[in-house]
């Protein structure tokens, strides 16, 4: 084996790689080297562009699958939805039976017990799918959870805009109102 001295300043190139100009003269090796470091830039250059293209690719990617998981996750938070708004006016009834204390004392105390049962059992279930009632009696009124369906005069500053009375309890599910409070709320009649 010769000794192989490695290319230093354009001194020696391999003359296979050594171009023929158009008319089968021989370019000088100055020139050849010189287009050999151009390609090779721009081969360098196209790769760094390719890679940059691919990362930008794979973190578009990643991005649009945590997005896409987000969606599916907040899709079945509320996929019940329908199937709990369908089933308040039967809490309602269990409310409005509960309500009248005087009717149902009269019932047979077995039957109340399992009765009040079974609504604990239905509110638990529910509040396993994320699912809560709320009675904002004696609470500042706030206009994004309760709907005023009436106001009352006070004359205690304490009060004003303060809920006085619950006339339907209101309901949330995971977080998110799914049907507002209706309340009758204080308004201050000394105002000044």
């Amino acid at each position: 084996m010769k000794d192989e001295k490695p290319i230093e300043n354009d001194e020696a190139v391999d003359e296979e790689l050594i171009p023929e100009d158009g008319e089968g003269n021989v370019a000088s090796a100055k020139d050849t080297a010189k287009d050999l470091r151009e390609k090779l830039k721009k081969a360098l250059a196209e790769k760094q562009e390719y890679l940059d293209g691919w990362q930008r690719s794979k973190a578009d990617f990643i991005n649009y699958k945590k997005r896409e998981d987000e969606g599916r996750a907040e899709l079945l938070k509320f996929a019940n939805e329908d199937l709990i708004m369908q089933m308040i006016p039967v809490l309602d009834s269990f409310v409005m039976a509960f309500s009248n204390r005087e009717t149902w004392e009269k019932v047979d105390k077995n039957w109340r017990v399992g009765v009040e049962y079974i609504y604990n059992q239905l509110i638990g279930i529910l509040g396993q799918n994320g699912f809560k009632e709320f009675d904002p009696k004696g609470e500042k009124f706030d206009p994004v959870r309760d709907l005023a369906a009436e106001t009352r005069p006070v004359t205690d500053a304490n009060q004003d805009h303060t809920v006085l009375e619950t006339i339907q309890r209101g309901y949330e599910l995971n977080g998110k109102i799914i049907r507002p409070a209706r309340v009758i709320i204080g308004e201050l009649s000394d105002k000044k």
